[in-house]
């Protein structure tokens, strides 16, 4: 097959390349430049997108002699990825920008050029399994449970995952590294890229307010008393302890947690750390990694890409699902996406709009 090896200019994607050279493939490397303004260097851990990423990915496509391009993708980038981000963050929501990346710019944008140049897959260095059964092709989770990147690839769809390759799904990171030090790969112990990429300082909260200005508003607790103030509710999330700037205590002196963000009224409420537990969860834009599935559904559920799926039940719907966690979960926002599982196999994703206790 002719293969698009998105090279990012980690230890990951190299690997997955020069696996898919082994396996007789005709392989081409591109580097997806996705900011108009990148900083030269990477700052340990953060971020990525830099001119050393797009050095050491040429480095990479040298040393395994295949061609190699630079793709500028930076303005569909940044309508559907960062400005997606702004605008949720500005409706009270918490996006998880990953998943939006995965869906718009690596298996949208850059599937479809690919597929327009004649090429048949695209092959990523993300950890997760692709399954061939009669019914189609199924993704899994990664055999690496620290590593594993199905919730944020949850948001693919059948047509896509057919022209996916994901080499290092059945490998444990210790042992990528080690193949790529083999290999004379010069990013065999370059870090691994850490929060957002295109907020390489890792300061969210200052991008967000250089981007959307400062809103002065009000933080309440759960009975409406103002206990503090806040210059734009879109710098918190639900879960969040720092950065809240309190006047009034709690009467237990309890600390407490944001458990609510309006937008509209710009009001921020806090609350005891027992009262973010939730057990129900409403979503839609359902995205289906295979058929869809319309009922009942007993399996798990997971809600952060890190995060511990839990035992749940959920009636699925073709664009709705509602999930009732069997164990609560405590910060669980809308915005974030919650991923519903069959053993491994990852069934479906869906954005959540509601997080609730259900009904005793």
């Amino acid at each position: 097959m002719r293969v698009l090896a998105a090279l990012s200019g980690g230890v990951d994607s190299a690997v997955a390349a020069a696996r898919a050279i082994d396996s007789g493939h005709d392989v081409t490397a591109v580097h997806l430049a996705l900011s108009s303004n990148p900083q030269t260097f990477r700052s340990g851990a953060r971020g990525c997108c830099s001119l050393e990423d797009s050095r050491d990915a040429r480095r990479v496509a040298d040393i395994l002699d295949i061609p190699y391009y630079v793709w500028d993708l930076a303005d569909r980038f940044k309508d559907d990825v960062v400005d997606d981000f702004l605008a949720e963050y500005a409706a009270g929501r918490t996006p998880n920008p990953c998943l939006r990346c995965n869906e718009r710019i690596k298996f949208s944008a850059v599937l479809d050029r690919a597929l327009a140049l004649g090429f048949d897959a695209v092959c990523t260095g993300h950890y997760a399994r692709l399954v061939d059964n009669a019914d189609g092709r199924e993704l899994h989770r990664a055999v690496d449970p620290e590593k594993d990147q199905s919730y944020v690839l949850s948001v693919l769809q059948p047509n896509q995952l057919r022209r996916a390759m994901f080499p290092l799904g059945a490998s444990l990171k210790s042992e990528v590294r080690t193949e790529a030090s083999q290999r004379g790969l010069l990013v065999a112990d370059k870090p691994d890229s850490h929060d957002i990429c295109f907020i390489p300082d890792g300061n969210t909260r200052g991008f967000l307010a250089s981007q959307l200005g400062a809103s002065h508003g009000s933080i309440v607790d759960e009975a409406g008393q103002v206990v503090g103030e806040h210059d734009g509710a879109y710098a918190f999330t639900v879960g969040q302890r720092r950065g809240l700037d309190l006047n009034v205590a709690a009467p237990d002196r309890s600390p407490r947690y944001v458990l609510s963000i309006e937008p509209v009224s710009n009001v921020v409420t806090v609350g005891p750390k027992a009262a973010l537990a939730i057990d129900l969860i409403e979503g839609d834009r359902v995205k289906w990694c295979g058929p869809i599935s319309q009922g009942a559904f007993a399996g798990a559920a997971q809600v952060r890409a890190h995060g511990d799926a839990v035992d749940a039940v959920a009636e699925t719907r073709a664009d709705r699902i509602v999930v009732r966690l069997q164990s609560p979960q405590r910060g669980v926002a809308p915005g974030q996406a919650v991923t519903l599982y069959d053993g491994t196999r990852v069934v479906c994703s869906a954005t959540i709009v509601r997080a609730a206790n259900s009904p005793s």
